[in-house]
């Protein structure tokens, strides 16, 4: 299926790894071009070689992190990938980020908003500091981004995504108390704006990823945790990010040019029936 995304310019916040890296490659793949951001220099300066390899057919060379296809390779589709180091957190470097993406690229088609952080804290445990720090990564990075965007979108039309959480539907309570009302905050801001951008072909929507295998996932959360999560889940396993960021360029393309304003949860099944291992229990019990 054609996407029709090939010759856009896909801006991936987040985007040196876990997600943000997945929703990158799969742009790139389907021939959009792409500009990264996150706040490490090198982590950015890592990601975009590493994608640049990674969707850069035989007989391409690599050069200053794009790909550039051979003479004989007319028929390449992927895109073309650069990025920047930005503070998603910081009104100043969002806009600087876009400015740069439109300048190297010549439009601006698509926006991700995927930046996030999470606090293992109980909501009694947040002091001033703490509260601010998280709303600024969770929800001023949303706003910031999506208006940035709109700047450059307001003429032709455009996608922004912003990836929320399960943690949105069903909390984290006890655990980075104020992550899960935050990402719900997200998708309310995506309906708000989805309201005042539907005049100028811009579309705005959410996805809420369930579990997902990432860095930060492995980082933060123990694996015997991480295994009844996933025994709670109707598919029995955790997401890879491949499987979040298809659904994430689908939003974007062509294809989905009649959905704006809504939510779509790719979290497996996870705690939408009381006895989701039902299933598994009646195939075991037909195999006996």
């Amino acid at each position: 299926m054609d996407l029709g995304l090939k010759g856009k310019t896909a801006v991936v916040t987040g985007g040196s790894k876990g997600i943000g890296y997945a929703v990158a490659k799969t742009f790139l793949e389907e021939g959009a071009n792409v500009f990264i951001c996150a706040r490490n220099a090198e982590e950015v300066d890592a990601a975009v070689r590493s994608l640049s390899r990674a969707t850069a057919p035989s007989g391409t060379a690599v050069s200053d992190g794009m790909a550039m296809p051979a003479a004989t390779s007319a028929h390449t589709v992927y895109g073309a990938v650069y990025g920047t180091a930005a503070d998603m957190t910081v009104e100043e470097d969002v806009y600087r980020a876009a400015k740069e993406a439109y300048d190297r690229f010549g439009s601006l088609d698509c926006w991700i908003n995927n930046v996030g952080a999470s606090f293992p804290k109980e909501g009694e445990e947040y002091r001033e500091q703490d509260i601010e720090k998280i709303t600024k990564v969770c929800f001023f990075s949303t706003i910031y981004g999506t208006q940035a965007a709109f700047r450059y979108m307001k003429k032709t039309g455009g996608s922004i995504i912003n990836i929320s959480s399960l943690a949105a539907r069903c909390g984290t309570v006890g655990a980075s108390t104020l992550y899960g009302p935050l990402k719900s905050a997200v998708i309310k801001l995506a309906v708000s704006f989805a309201g005042e951008y539907a005049a100028y072909g811009v579309r705005v929507n959410s996805v809420l990823p369930g579990f997902t295998a990432t860095p930060a996932v492995a980082a933060n959360i123990k694996p015997d945790y991480l295994k009844r999560n996933a025994d709670d889940t109707l598919l029995r396993r955790v997401a890879v990010p491949e499987e979040i960021a298809a659904p994430v360029v689908f939003l974007c393309s062509s294809r989905a040019s009649y959905i704006t304003g809504t939510s779509l949860e790719v979290s497996g099944g996870r705690s939408i029936v009381l006895n989701p291992e039902y299933s598994y229990v009646k195939k075991e019990g037909e195999q006996a």
